[in-house]
């Protein structure tokens, strides 16, 4: 990971820090020159003007392909607030023998982390990882998607060849309510985070905006880096069954979102269906082996008729490592499968992400790490709700010239758990959070 930036202004000026390090990946022959080119840009002092042409211009034709990644795969966040509790597997009586199993897994799982003295002794943490994602797949067709026209994106499932886009992050952590988030993928920086108050998001082609209802921790940190959080958000689950994953018997712990933090998040043209977590917790070791969400949504549209959206994302976590007393999880890989469905058969689609992680460095404790590391941007207007990531008119598919029948799919209502009502009638119909 390179931590240092040329000075582009003079040549014999100090290198630059950079706040978010850089995989050596991103310096290879093919698209070094690329790569610095981006850095150079993002590195000058913002224009709080930039329009998405001009973006356009500097990210390159795949502009659109890159917002859609990063605005599903890069901060999404998971479904209800984390309660802080020092022991969530107390108090096994009076219990359903569903709820009494999965306190009894989380126990287990707690003493294969490092116990709860290990993890209650963490109160803040600090991390540093890379990150290769990329759009593997998109189907588009008449009828049911099982006769669809399917068409893969070129090189998106050769990891190994250089397929996909790379970037890395920064997380930092104080208690779960309070977090931030820097993620830079080829070239392009977004920002998230929360003060325990709002949480809110910040990229290159939208204003900073605020999410719909309480704030909610990162789903980052459920995949293996934070147990305490992972312990506390599976305290009031159920256990539903066994399955398998990846060779390894594992219990199954189901949460639903509370019917109120589904209404908070709602809108008056948008309502969040349901929203549910599965933690597929190891039989052997009692580590968490899979993470899976999946959430579905209605979007009125003119007369009685209604677009439906459901996103699932299944995080594969591997590679646990002893930090300070604690198991963390080094490395993963997340798939996404976004459906819309709900108008006519033609207008049916489904859009495969992934996405590869792995955490280079970890540590807990941070001395000074105060507040202050967790205010919002200045420019967040808290009244404000309009909050889309892609626009219609910029942010389509990157496969809009992929046609089934008459008609074309873009991007103009993407949509994902975090919505947010606009100022204007034609934000309110293009622009949602993913």
């Amino acid at each position: 990971m390179r931590k240092l930036c040329p000075n582009y202004d003079r040549e014999d000026g100090l290198d630059t820090v950079l706040e978010v390090p850089i995989p050596e990946e991103m310096f290879t022959a093919s698209n070094k020159h690329k790569t610095w080119q981006n850095m150079k840009a993002w590195m000058k002092p913002s224009n709080p003007n930039l329009d998405k042409t001009s973006i356009t211009a500097l990210f390159g034709g795949r502009n659109s392909e890159l917002q859609l990644l990063l605005g599903v795969v890069g901060a999404p966040l998971i479904p209800s607030p984390i309660k802080c509790d020092d022991s969530p597997t107390k108090l096994f009586k009076d219990h359903p023998i569903e709820a009494s199993m999965a306190k009894y897994i989380l126990k287990q799982y707690i003493a294969s982390v490092g116990g709860e003295k290990a993890i209650n002794s963490v109160d803040s943490m600090y991390a540093m990882g890379k990150v290769k994602m990329a759009t593997s797949e998109f189907c588009a067709g008449e009828g049911s998607l099982n006769n669809s026209k399917v068409v893969k994106v070129k090189n998106s499932r050769n990891w190994v060849s250089g397929g996909g886009e790379m970037g890395a992050f920064v997380l930092w952590q104080k208690r779960p309510e309070l977090w931030c988030l820097e993620l830079v993928v080829s070239g392009c920086k977004i920002s998230a985070g929360s003060d325990g108050k709002v949480a809110w998001r910040q990229t290159p082609w939208h204003h900073s905006h605020a999410s719909r209802g309480p704030p909610r921790p990162l789903r980052r940190f459920l995949q293996g880096i934070d147990p305490r959080s992972t312990a506390n958000l599976f305290s009031n689950s159920i256990c539903i069954g066994e399955k398998t994953i990846n060779e390894k018997d594992c219990f199954i712990l189901k949460l639903e979102a509370e019917p109120s933090s589904l209404k908070a998040r709602s809108t008056s043209s948008v309502e969040i269906i349901r929203h549910t977590v599965w933690g597929y917790f190891s039989q052997r070791t009692g580590l968490l082996v899979q993470l899976e969400d999946s959430h579905l949504l209605r979007i009125k549209t003119a007369g009685n008729d209604s677009i439906f959206w459901e996103t699932t994302m299944e995080s594969l976590i591997q590679d646990y490592k002893t930090i300070d007393g604690i198991n963390i999880a080094h490395s993963g890989r997340t798939s996404v499968s976004l459906f819309r469905f709900g108008e006519s058969p033609e207008t049916q689609s489904r859009t495969r992400m992934e996405e590869v992680w792995q955490i280079e460095e970890i540590d807990f404790n941070i001395k000074g790490l105060s507040m202050d590391c967790f205010l919002p941007p200045g420019d967040l207007k808290k009244e404000d709700e309009s909050c889309g990531i892609v626009s219609s008119n910029a942010g389509r598919l990157p496969f809009n010239n992929i046609r089934s029948g008459p008609t074309k799919f873009g991007m103009r209502k993407v949509v994902a758990i975090d919505v947010q009502e606009s100022e204007s009638s034609t934000e309110e119909d293009d622009d949602y959070e993913l």
